[in-house]
C-alpha cells in the first residue's frame, strides 16, 4: 500500500465518521434499500470516489439538496455490444450515463470480427477515459462459426495476450454452443484458458441435458432466454439470467414474472444491441425499470436486479449498494415507479456536460475496413430450377427467425421475389477482402414491395447485408455503402434515398450520438416509402447472418441451417 492510499483510507474513516467534512453530500435524500425495501430519509456521504456515510446527517465542502428525491443504486447493464448503438464508446458514455447506467459490461465481439485484436485494444482505452465504468470483456468467437468470412481470428492465445486489462472481467458470450457441446478444440482451448474466470452464455432455446453440458463448461450467465420456461430451467440450472430488451431483441415482457423475492438475486438487466433512437425515445435500462414495476414486478426487487444482483453475477462486489465502503454510483430519482432520472453521480462525480468535457480523446480505428469491390444487379441473381425455396422467415421483435418454404417463380434460370408471398431478396456481400463472396437467398417478413436496404453491420461477421425486391437498387445501396466505408443506406428507383455513415470500423459513426439519432429518423422513413413493416428494420438486417441464432440464416457462403449447423444446398 503507498502512502497516497493509506491517505485516502484516513480521509475515508474521518469522514465517514463525521470528524472531517465530506467530499460530497447528498442531504435530505428518500434511500431506497435493495435488500429490504426499506425508504429513509437521510444524508450520503462520499469522500472521493467511495460512499462513507449513510443513515445519519453529514456536512459536505459540496452539498447537494436530495429533499424530494430518491436515491436507488447506479444501475449496471450487464451485456451489450456498444457497436450496436452506433456509436463510439466515448459517445456512448455521453448518451446512456444520464438515464443512470453507471456501469456497462460490454462484450466488443462486433468490431473483434473486423479488425481483431486492435478493435479489442480500442475499446481498452476508451475505457480509460469514460465518465461511467466501461468494463471490456474478452470476445471468445472471432469468428464465430466456419461459415463465414469474418476480417479476423482471435485464438485462446491470442485473447491470453488481452488479459489483464483494467477494465476487463473474463470471457464474452460463448456464442458457439455446437462447438462447446461437440467439444471443438478451438473452443475447448478458450474454455480452458478462462476455467475458474468469469464466462458469458449464450445459449439460446438449448435445454435439457445439452444445457447440463453447456453449464458443465464453466458458462455462468444467459441473456439469450426468450420465454418464461427457458428463463426457469437456466435458473434452476444455477445460471445468473440477464434479461435483455433490445432494439430487436425484446425479452422483458415474457420474464418480467421471473422478477421476485426468491430469484431477484439470480437476474440482472442488459440491453445487448440498442441504437440512439430507442434510448432518445423510450430510455435505456430505466425504461426496463419503469416497465417491470408497471407489470408487477416487486419495486425494490426491480431496483436489486438492476444493481446488487447485477454486481454480484460479474464478482463486482465494490458497487450496487448505496453503503459505506462501495463504489459512489448513485441515480436520483423524483418517481421510483416511473425511474425518472433526475441526477447521476459517477464514482463520486456528478455527471454534468463539463465532467464529459474533461474526457481525454482515443483516435478512430478501421476506418478503411470495408474491402468489397463494387456490384452489378447481377450480383444478385438468384440461380435456380427448382421452385421449391427455403426462405428467412423475420419475426418482428426477435432475432430467432423461422425456416419456411415457399414456391418462388423461375426467369431465365434464375428465382424471383414474389412480393403477394412477401418474399425479397437478401444477400450478404463480403466486405474484409478476404474471399469476394456472396451469399444469396430470400427472406420473409419485411413487407418489402420496392427498393432495397443496406446495412454493413451484419453479425457477427459484418459483412454487407442487402435485403430487396430490385437488383439495380440492391447494388446502387451496396455500392454507396461501399463509398461511405460502411453504414446503412436505402435505394430507391436507382438513387440512394437516405444514409448513414459508419466509418469506424464499418460499425460506428464518427459523429455524435444525437446525429446519428437523427439519420436513423430519416432512414426509418425511407424504409417505410419501402413498404418496410418492421419498427427496426436496419437492426434486423444486421441479425439476418447471426449463424448462431436459430433458425434459417445467411452468410457470405449461402442460406445456413442453424439446426444442422450447415449450409443448404440449392
Amino acid at each position: 500500500m503507498t502512502r497516497a492510499d493509506r491517505e485516502a483510507l484516513a480521509r475515508f474513516i474521518d469522514q465517514g465518521r463525521g470528524v472531517a467534512r465530506a467530499d460530497l453530500v447528498i442531504q435530505n435524500v428518500q434511500l431506497l434499500d435493495v435488500i429490504t425495501g426499506a425508504i429513509t430519509e437521510t444524508d450520503i456521504a462520499i469522500s472521493g470516489d467511495r460512499i462513507v456515510g449513510t443513515y445519519g446527517n453529514y456536512e459536505g465542502v459540496t452539498e447537494i439538496d436530495g429533499r424530494g428525491l430518491f436515491a436507488v443504486p447506479g444501475f449496471i447493464d450487464t451485456h451489450l455490444h456498444v457497436e450496436s448503438s452506433l456509436v463510439t464508446p466515448l459517445e456512448f458514455d455521453r448518451c446512456v450515463l444520464p438515464h443512470g447506467v453507471t456501469t456497462a459490461i460490454c462484450d466488443p465481439h462486433e468490431i473483434a470480427n473486423v479488425l481483431g485484436a486492435e478493435g479489442i485494444r480500442y475499446f481498452q482505452q476508451c475505457a480509460r477515459h469514460t465518465i461511467m465504468d466501461l468494463r471490456v470483456q474478452l470476445s471468445s468467437c472471432v469468428p464465430a462459426t466456419a461459415f463465414e468470412t469474418a476480417g479476423a481470428e482471435l485464438s485462446a492465445a491470442d485473447l491470453e495476450t488481452l488479459r489483464g486489462d483494467p477494465s476487463g472481467i473474463g470471457l464474452a458470450e460463448f456464442m458457439n454452443f455446437p462447438g462447446v457441446l461437440f467439444k471443438d478444440e478451438g473452443c475447448l482451448d478458450k474454455l480452458a484458458a478462462f476455467s475458474g474466470g468469469h464466462i458469458d452464455g449464450h445459449a439460446p432455446l438449448l435445454s435439457g441435458r445439452d444445457l447440463n453440458g453447456y453449464i458443465s463448461a464453466g458458462i455462468r450467465t444467459e441473456h439469450e432466454a426468450t420465454s418464461l420456461e427457458e428463463g426457469r430451467e437456466k435458473l434452476m440450472k444455477g445460471m445468473n439470467v440477464l434479461i435483455r430488451e433490445g432494439s430487436v431483441s425484446k425479452d422483458l415482457h415474457a420474464l418480467i414474472p421471473l422478477i421476485d423475492a426468491d430469484t431477484s438475486a439470480y437476474l440482472a438487466f442488459c440491453t445487448d444491441d440498442r441504437n440512439p433512437l430507442d434510448i432518445a425515445e423510450e430510455g435505456h435500462l430505466d425504461y426496463m425499470i419503469r416497465t417491470a414495476i408497471a407489470h408487477g414486478a416487486p419495486l425494490h426487487h426491480v431496483y436489486r436486479v438492476a444493481s446488487l444482483s447485477a454486481a454480484n453475477a460479474f464478482g463486482l462486489t465494490d458497487r450496487g449498494l448505496i453503503a459505506p465502503g462501495r463504489r459512489a454510483d448513485i441515480v436520483l430519482v423524483d418517481d421510483l415507479a416511473q425511474c425518472s432520472v433526475r441526477q447521476v453521480i459517477s464514482a463520486g462525480r456528478p455527471v454534468t456536460r463539463e465532467l464529459f468535457a474533461t474526457r481525454g480523446q482515443v483516435a478512430p480505428v478501421g476506418l478503411d475496413s470495408v474491402k468489397a469491390g463494387r456490384t452489378q444487379a447481377d450480383t444478385f441473381r438468384v440461380l435456380g430450377n427448382r421452385t421449391a425455396t427455403r426462405v428467412i422467415g423475420v419475426v418482428p421483435g426477435r432475432i430467432i427467425t423461422e425456416d419456411l418454404t415457399m414456391e418462388l417463380p423461375i426467369e431465365g434460370g434464375a428465382k424471383q421475389v414474389d412480393l403477394d408471398q412477401d418474399a425479397v431478396k437478401v444477400a450478404v456481400v463480403e466486405r474484409h477482402g478476404r474471399s469476394g463472396d456472396v451469399g444469396r437467398g430470400f427472406v420473409h417478413g419485411f413487407g418489402m414491395k420496392r427498393g432495397a436496404i443496406a446495412s454493413s453491420v451484419g453479425h457477427d461477421s459484418h459483412n454487407i447485408c442487402v435485403v430487396g425486391v430490385d437488383d439495380a437498387d440492391m447494388a446502387v445501396a451496396v455500392n454507396r455503402l461501399i463509398e461511405l466505408r460502411g453504414g446503412f443506406a436505402v435505394a430507391q428507383g436507382g438513387v440512394v434515398t437516405a444514409e448513414l455513415a459508419l466509418p469506424v470500423a464499418g460499425l460506428m459513426s464518427d459523429r455524435s450520438f444525437e446525429d446519428v439519432r437523427a439519420a436513423l429518423v430519416r432512414l426509418r422513413a425511407a424504409a417505410k416509402a419501402l413498404g418496410v413493416v418492421l419498427p427496426e428494420p436496419f437492426l434486423q438486417v444486421a441479425f439476418l447472418p447471426l449463424l448462431v441464432i436459430p433458425h434459417l440464416k445467411i452468410s457470405d457462403r449461402g442460406v445456413f441451417d442453424v439446426g444442422r449447423f450447415a449450409l443448404i444446398e440449392g
